[in-house]
């Protein structure tokens, strides 16, 4: 009997959306269908060979996944560009220009993802939809102060942090609030990868003052994930030049990276100095309290019924970033529907251990020997009652570790601290999470105790 493609695919999607952020689905998945099978082999159609490679190196593993619980057949996946743009382009390294790129968006289907053409923003992320915490708070005062202040309040404004940590939330957000708040202000969204699309078009197109007009006229630039741009000397050399255009008359301009400036190889030292020359704010991965307040303003605002001791749960297994957090809380929402009934909290465990990232858990004793092992002193000493600068800051680093990464309550830090009162243990956690946001040595000593720890950072 043949599949039907359409349903096997439509099936597929359904498990995929669940499992990735809105924005990642409607990017990556737009105008894709299973187009054959052969001897267990999908071939899987797509718009073009930048989708392709995404899909290959990204989501490869997870589309299989997908499938192969629908039709237990399929062994592999092979991607073939859609033939219709073969045929608009034989060169696979095709360039679409910014014009056709906005006409295909038109065409996605989805009516909820209403982008604004001219300002490239999406209305859904405000400051009112975007949770604040300990670990965001600064981030988010700096981005408000911008709509307060724009072109003299910290600019430019670099935020940077891991993937699904709130970033193009964030910028987002000082985008759409500057538009309510004045119609006439010239703003527009791009990320790096787009940027230089743009400016690839344009130079194989004999339009580099068009392109250089385009980006010239804003009040307000925002680029998304510039780390994309190391290496890239020519795009670098043009993005400097609108970056000092618009700073000279007071042109607004914020990105975001992964990284710090500093941290970015491949980027000019010219371009990287204008990077650093306004306000820098990390945003960092949020605490258990976080995650949990996370958790719940989204079940809030979209009016579901989960118990709360589920929602601890989820705050506490999954610690990566809040875009994983809320896949798993999707997740949890979409069993639930199709159900017709709320997961238990046995059931819920054993479908984030199916879709989630394995945590590895670590004791006291681990975390007491490596933070003593690392600063070369012996484990005894951190549980003494000495001020000895070599051994408080190691001790406050311990203290933080426990309560941030193990969830271990104040009183009970202390009582295996020579019984310190619990007042002590928050003050050692709080000196230790405000001496991160500026010191980037102690934040790399953190991040390389954890890297012992874990195998990775958390």
């Amino acid at each position: 009997m043949k599949l039907d493609y359409k349903k096997l695919w439509e099936d597929a999607l359904v498990e995929i959306e669940l499992n990735v952020s809105r924005a990642n689905f409607i990017t990556w998945f737009k105008n894709t269908s299973i187009v054959n099978e052969k001897n267990g082999v999908v071939y899987l159609s797509v718009p073009n060979i930048f989708v392709k490679e995404w899909l290959l190196t990204k989501y490869n593993k997870f589309i299989l996944k997908a499938i192969h619980s629908i039709e237990p057949n399929i062994r592999s996946i092979e991607y073939v560009i859609n033939a219709q743009e073969k045929e608009d382009d034989g060169k696979k390294n095709k360039i679409i220009s910014p014009e056709k790129e906005a006409a295909n968006n038109e065409q996605l289907g989805f009516s909820d993802f209403n982008i604004d053409k001219e300002v490239n923003l999406n209305p859904k992320y405000t400051f009112d939809s975007f949770v604040v915490g300990s670990f965001n708070e600064v981030a988010y005062a700096a981005s408000l102060a911008v709509t307060k202040n724009i072109g003299t309040a910290y600019n430019p404004l670099f935020i940077y942090g891991g993937v699904g940590l709130g970033k193009t939330h964030l910028l987002q957000a000082i985008g759409n609030k500057i538009k309510s708040e004045n119609k006439n202000a010239k703003i527009f969204y791009t990320t790096s990868e787009k940027f230089a699309n743009d400016f690839v078009f344009s130079m194989r197109n004999n339009s580099i003052p068009s392109f250089k007009e385009k980006y010239r006229k804003y009040d307000l630039l925002i680029v998304d994930d510039i780390q994309f741009f190391s290496g890239k000397l020519k795009i670098q050399e043009e993005f400097f030049h609108i970056f000092n255009s618009l700073y000279e008359r007071n042109g607004q301009i914020i990105f975001s990276s992964d990284k710090p400036p500093k941290h970015l190889s491949g980027l000019e030292e010219r371009l990287r100095s204008r990077c650093e020359g306004g306000m820098m704010v990390d945003i960092p991965k949020p605490e258990y309290e976080s995650r949990l307040a996370i958790l719940e303003a989204k079940v809030q605002e979209n009016n579901f019924s989960i118990d709360r001791e589920i929602l601890e749960y989820i705050a506490l297994t999954v610690q990566e970033n809040i875009r994983e957090l809320e896949g798993s809380l999707n997740s949890i929402i979409g069993q639930n529907k199709i159900k017709g009934r709320n997961l238990s909290l046995n059931e819920v465990k054993e479908l984030l251990k199916k879709n989630s990232k394995p945590v590895k858990r670590i004791t006291m004793g681990q975390v007491i020997k490596t933070i003593a092992d690392f600063y070369n002193i012996n484990e005894k000493n951190l549980f003494e009652k000495t001020r000895r600068k070599e051994v408080v800051k190691p001790r406050q680093i311990a203290m933080y570790l426990l309560r941030q990464d193990l969830n271990t309550s104040y009183p009970y830090i202390g009582q295996k601290f020579g019984q310190r009162d619990h007042t002590t243990v928050i003050h050692a956690y709080k000196k230790i999470k405000d001496s991160i946001k500026k010191d980037d040595k102690l934040k790399d000593e953190i991040e390389n105790i954890r890297l012992l720890l874990y195998g990775k950072s958390v």
